[in-house]
């Protein structure tokens, strides 16, 4: 079979989901062409960590416009794919979700010392889209709180990967272990809020 031949054969079962084994002069091709030019992977940067909250400097230096409070980096992973080998959409809300919970572990969970943890509940959330991602892309997810009332809080969460790639905006509820009710923030967390992210406070 003609090299065209076998790129149009392997495109269409890399679209439809189906393995695909290198073969010379052929398959290997087609990866190379499924990477989208500005892409950052793992053959561009393999000095940024993965999986632990990155410093200042190394935030910056991926490309973000400002260090935030808690920053993981990571990388797409090929279950992350739709048919048409782009990241797909709820994917991210994955990768956001997880990184809240990064967030409450290792930047909030602490003002809570000597008293029950909350049940933390998302009461709403806007993600929006910015640009596609595809296979082996390193990403760095963000997370910080931009204004608190009593018994909630909003996080801003930002999605990079050589530019900004998806925001999402959300409001989470602290609730009663037992869920039976609302549970009010303790003052430190109030005050780290303020203090580490520049957060308002609101009513």
């Amino acid at each position: 079979m003609a090299l065209s031949g076998l790129l149009q054969l392997n495109v269409r079962q890399l679209i439809q989901g189906r393995s695909v084994k290198p073969k010379p002069h052929g398959t290997a091709f087609i990866f190379l062409g499924l990477r989208f030019v500005g892409a950052i992977t793992s053959s561009d940067r393999m000095d940024i960590r993965f999986h632990a909250p990155l410093s200042t400097k190394e935030q910056l230096t991926f490309g973000l416009d400002a260090p935030q409070p808690l920053a993981l980096a990571d990388k797409v992973r090929f279950a992350e794919l739709d048919p048409l080998n782009h990241v797909n959409n709820k994917a991210y809300i994955e990768w956001f979700e997880t990184l809240r919970v990064s967030y409450f572990d290792n930047l909030c969970a602490f003002c809570y010392d000597g008293m029950e943890a909350p049940r933390l509940v998302i009461r709403n959330a806007n993600i929006y889209y910015i640009r596609e991602m595809v296979m082996g892309e390193i990403y760095v997810a963000t997370a910080r709180v931009t204004n608190f009332r009593n018994t909630s809080f909003t996080i801003e969460q930002q999605l990079w990967s050589g530019d900004l790639r998806a925001t999402l905006t959300g409001v989470m509820v602290t609730l009663r272990p037992d869920g039976s009710g609302r549970y009010p923030l303790p003052q430190k967390l109030r005050d780290a809020f303020i203090k580490r992210d520049g957060a308002t406070a609101e009513g």
